[in-house]
């Protein structure tokens, strides 16, 4: 109602509004963002939990996308007004300070490292996620690097061998995801349905699916140093702390 009284300022200009709505998850702002990338405007926003918009505003800054804060102002004129702090920490008071700007850092490096993308600087990141399609390497890439992380993840196909740099890296920065095969085939099916694609074909395939999981398996036994995060119906945000658990790293900063 806001964006449409101030659009009407404006006359008859024409505009596409999308909605994305019960945003309570990393999962569904790194969604939405990504989303609005690809035909870019601006973002507005309602979002009290600091964590989530400051996890926006870092991604928006890495696509170059504009933001708008609506409720942030009024959360703290409301808690000058009433003499208390609100329950939610508002997030627009960013503080740029290093560990800001070693979060924008690491963002950076993760979108440019996504999808084995730029294979020669994988030693430069701090983690090296590897698993098949749909295994949540890039949520997970870009929640960590939220956190301060530099991240590369390396897609597994089956019959391609992966860029030999991954083998020439600190292998104990190496962290091999799996899920099991009908769940996959669930994710992958809706990922078709959702670009308007037949689910039935071999991406979604069963059989081809476990034919995936088994070169993936294959290829973890080879290199136990890897520690393994099984992603079955895990949030992003308990996937990422079983990583750092696993590799004994601590929130930077």
């Amino acid at each position: 109602m806001v964006l449409r009284a101030a659009q009407s300022q404006f006359g008859n200009v024409d505009f596409r509004l999308q909605m994305f709505n019960r945003v309570r998850r990393s999962e569904d702002i790194i969604h939405a963002v990504e989303t609005a990338a690809k035909n870019p405007g601006i973002l507005i926003y309602t979002l009290v939990n600091r964590e989530h918009c400051q996890l926006l505003h870092d991604l928006a800054e890495t696509h170059g996308l504009e933001t708008v804060d609506l409720i942030s102002p009024l959360i703290y004129k409301l808690s000058d007004f009433f003499g208390m702090m609100p329950q939610e920490v508002p997030g627009l008071l960013y503080q740029l300070d290093s560990d800001y700007y070693k979060r924008v850092e690491a963002v950076n490096f993760t979108v440019k490292h996504d999808d084995g993308q730029e294979p020669g600087n994988m030693h430069k990141a701090d983690i090296v996620l590897v698993g098949v399609s749909r295994t949540s390497k890039t949520p997970l890439s870009m929640y960590l690097a939220h956190k301060g992380y530099k991240v590369a993840n390396v897609p597994l196909v089956k019959g391609v061998d992966p860029p030999r740099e991954l083998f020439q890296i600190d292998q104990k920065r190496v962290v091999a995801l799996v899920i099991e095969g009908k769940r996959l085939v669930e994710l992958r099916a809706a990922r078709l349905r959702n670009m308007l694609q037949n689910p039935r074909g071999d991406y979604a395939d069963f059989e081809m699916v476990e034919d995936e999981l088994q070169f993936g398996r294959q290829l973890f036994r080879k290199h136990p140093q890897w520690p393994i995060i099984d992603v079955t119906n895990k949030s992003v945000e308990e996937s990422a702390a079983e990583i750092l658990r696993k590799l004994n790293y601590g929130v930077p900063g």
